[in-house]
């Protein structure tokens, strides 16, 4: 959705009031005032169908305990937190960032975690090369970034069905299902990180069984 540069004339009561409600938006006063005008004409603004779908994305993990969303989340970022049992049992964040104009890419997911433990570090990063393998050999090579316990990865949609779709619910389902994956995937590694043969034979499964069960796939 193009913007242009408009001059209004408002009363200051109305902009103290937008400007409060912006910085409880984490927004500013212009994208705020377009959202409201263009909720009350009924448009669907990049910043609605953000919200629509980050909405959505939550519904579908509902109270599930291995993904909840944590304060911080942005106007146009979605940030979940999952526990691996692992030592030291660390919090995993996943971070959906959706662009406003997709490109085709419409956003990015990012994961991570705090820790200053070098061998899960190495785990980690052990998981993501073996979930970029296993992506590569039944999708293709993803546009994607493995630093120091750091995972980022582009988000494209790809069709893996007739279904001629493409709305928030799609988009929601096809990443909540994703990151779902990737956390079981994830937690089955842990499970025997040293046997690297084995946790690779769980992944390819899960992975499998998630291009099978899915119409839209990342």
């Amino acid at each position: 959705m193009k913007k242009s540069v408009y001059s209004l004339v408002l009363s200051d009561e109305v902009v103290a009031a937008i400007d409060k409600l912006a910085y409880r938006k984490a927004t500013n006063r212009s994208n705020l005032i377009n959202q409201i005008l263009a909720e009350h004409l009924s448009l669907t603004t990049p910043e609605k169908r953000i919200r629509q779908i980050f909405g959505n994305i939550e519904a579908l993990f509902g109270a599930d305990d291995s993904a909840q969303r944590l304060e911080g989340s942005t106007e146009n970022t979605l940030t979940l937190r999952s526990a691996l049992a692992y030592k030291y049992n660390p919090t995993v964040r996943y971070s959906v960032l959706l662009y406003r104009q997709p490109t085709p890419a419409f956003g990015e997911l990012r994961v991570g975690f705090r820790t200053q433990n070098r061998t899960l570090i190495a785990y980690m990063n052990s998981f993501y090369r073996m979930w970029l393998e296993t992506e590569a050999r039944y999708i293709g090579a993803v546009e994607s970034s493995i630093e120091d316990g750091k995972y980022a990865r582009r988000l494209v949609l790809r069709r893996n069905s007739r279904d001629e779709k493409f709305g928030e619910e799609q988009i929601a389902d096809a990443i909540a299902v994703y990151i779902r994956t990737f956390d079981e995937a994830m937690k089955s590694f842990f499970e025997t990180p040293e046997i690297p043969e084995l946790a690779a034979r769980r992944i390819d499964d899960l992975y499998r069984e998630y291009l099978r069960d899915c119409s839209e796939i990342i």
